[in-house]
């Protein structure tokens, strides 16, 4: 019960993130590194691969390629997750988070969302 919770949970969240990329596009911008070209393209990108790894896990036919294209997603967003600790971890008019929030997110969240993802991939 709590296996397919997990898978669930995983899957809705990398959907509902995808789509956020198109409903507020304005959110993610800032959060993209200055120096890569064409944010647009890296923020619907994003969205799209979300949505797509998303509902891959939630078919047990997808679920162990999703997984792990889930943990390849996590890693290329490290630079975005560094850069914003290094604007200052606030950007004009949008997220502003205590630094040390940030780093938890770098340092603790987005590793155990890689475990997670790895778990899932073991998932049947």
């Amino acid at each position: 019960m709590i296996q397919k919770l997990l898978i669930l949970a995983m899957g809705l969240f990398f959907i509902i993130s995808g789509l956020n990329h198109f409903i507020q596009p304005e959110f993610y911008y800032p959060l993209i590194p200055n120096y890569l070209p064409w944010h647009g393209f890296i923020n619907y990108a994003s969205g799209i691969l979300e949505i797509i790894l998303g509902l891959g896990i939630l078919m047990p036919s997808g679920r162990k390629v999703s997984a792990w294209g889930v943990v390849v997603l996590l890693i290329l967003f490290i630079p975005s997750h560094v850069y914003f600790i290094q604007i200052g971890s606030c950007v004009p008019d949008g997220l502003c988070v205590p630094p040390w929030l940030a780093w938890v997110r770098l340092l603790l969240i987005h590793p155990l969302l890689m475990v997670w993802a790895f778990y899932v991939s073991k998932s049947k």
